[in-house]
């Protein structure tokens, strides 16, 4: 049985054609439908993530997608990171959690991975990384893989009280606290208030701040698919804010910021169940609390939400690298990097964070 299908299988791969993503805009209008309807695509796939790698992070990009009879059959978006500090990459995409391959079937899905890792060795990088959200599709023996990032994602039941109740019973104290308190939550129109209070978040925890054009970019190019909320307190004062993107029925959480004072309110805990309980109300249906790494406290936070977490399927073909990177602050040799980076004055650490922490991702 083995040996008939294999002259079948060679049939469908001949049958595909790997082209990249153009300036016409009736193809990206085609790739953008592509991933509206497939399954497997995320927000993360959408063609405007392309000009948004470029124009604020100047990474060259290589937008991949397979053609079979003239229909896209998948698609995988590559940006390819250039740094001293951190290497080189090819990555579907930094700053995106899950963009690796997205296709209707693993003919068309091995096709693009084997497109993929002819770009990464052509470009001479030091590996190439597939962010995948599913582990469905198994990766061959040559990539390697690691455990530390998971994601968390649960259904947003009917109706308001009853995903109240699904917190478990001390994350909903929190919740309640803040209720309690008199906080409220609106939608911004900008990115003045977020960008305040995620710069000083992130310098409080030694990370350098993506640039505020990045944030402003987002909300321009995604327009109602991406939302500021803020919570304030009974005085008006922003104390925890997020922006979010929305793709099909789903709400994400992406990035978020809170002040000293957050804490002792519970604004953080009030600000996602202000999130999930206005998306009730929108009738969407899944909440992702987005990625984290094992054994930190954004992990523990959001397991103690009642959210499950999923491993992420990362794979990771070594092309010049002898290893799988560890650019993550679990890393040790971060660590002084971190501490120093705490001590910074806050507009300086704003001012140079954005050219150290474009080729993270």
């Amino acid at each position: 049985m083995k040996r008939d299908a294999l002259p079948f299988m060679a049939d469908l791969t001949a049958n595909i054609t790997i082209k990249t993503l153009g300036a016409d805009q009736n193809e990206i209008a085609r790739w953008d439908a592509f991933v509206e309807s497939c399954a497997e695509a995320t927000f993360f796939h959408r063609a405007a993530w392309r000009g948004i790698m470029e124009r604020i992070f100047g990474h060259r990009t290589f937008f991949l997608y397979a053609e079979r009879d003239g229909d896209i059959c998948g698609v995988l978006p590559l940006a390819q990171v250039k740094s001293r500090l951190f290497g080189h990459a090819l990555i579907s995409l930094p700053f995106c959690v899950y963009a690796g391959v997205a296709a209707t079937d693993d003919i068309a899905a091995t096709a693009l991975l084997d497109a993929a890792t002819a770009k990464a060795h052509k470009l001479d990088v030091g590996h190439l990384e597939c962010r995948n959200l599913s582990n469905r599709r198994a990766h061959s023996h040559d990539w390697s893989t690691q455990d530390i990032y998971f994601t968390f994602r649960k259904e947003i039941l009917p109706e308001v009280e009853a995903n109240m109740l699904a917190i478990p019973r001390k994350q909903r104290a929190m919740v309640r606290k803040g209720i309690k308190a008199g906080l409220t939550s609106q939608i911004d129109d900008g990115v003045e208030t977020f960008f305040a209070l995620y710069a000083e978040n992130v310098h409080r925890h030694g990370t350098p701040a993506l640039p505020k054009r990045y944030f402003a970019a987002l909300k321009q190019t995604f327009g109602k698919d991406c939302e500021v909320l803020t919570v304030r307190s009974p005085e008006g004062k922003p104390l925890s804010s997020v922006l979010t993107f929305y793709f099909r029925d789903e709400v994400l959480p992406y990035y978020a910021g809170d002040d000293l004072a957050a804490r002792d309110l519970a604004a953080n805990d009030f600000k996602y169940w202000e999130l999930m309980r206005r998306s009730c109300e929108r009738g969407l249906k899944l909440f992702d609390y987005g990625r984290s790494k094992l054994d930190t406290g954004p992990y523990d936070f959001k397991k103690n939400w009642g959210f499950t977490p999923q491993p992420l399927d990362y794979g990771y073909q070594l092309i010049k690298a002898d290893a799988v990177p560890q650019n993550n602050p679990l890393n040790p040799k971060y660590r002084a990097f971190i501490a120093l980076w705490r001590r910074l004055p806050l507009p300086v650490a704003n001012y140079l964070g954005p050219h150290i922490v474009r080729n993270l991702g």
